[in-house]
């Protein structure tokens, strides 16, 4: 193999892959699969009702009430990894 071959497969082998800007998958309390426009009832905050909004690729808890917003970071339960909330099913 020629040496300009080698030097391009191994820059490719070991060039940095761009990592995917992949949404995180969101359930609530119970399990149940959660996404962008649901209506759940959060449990922190004093959300109440809220619906699931997304902005600049990230999700949002924007409650119905008073329209407080709330990151969904802020509402995921340590020992689950689940969001602090109960989806309302219709």
């Amino acid at each position: 193999m020629h040496a300009s071959v080698l030097q391009v497969i191994m820059f490719n082998f070991f060039k940095k892959k761009e990592k995917e800007n992949l949404l995180p998958e969101l359930f609530d309390l119970k399990g149940d699969p959660l996404a962008e426009g649901d209506i759940v009832i959060a449990q922190r905050y004093e959300l109440n009702e809220c619906r699931i909004v997304l902005e600049d690729r990230q999700y949002f808890y924007i409650s119905i009430a008073d329209q407080q917003k709330i990151s969904y970071i802020k509402m995921i339960d340590a020992i689950s990894g689940y969001q602090k909330v109960l989806k309302v099913h219709e």
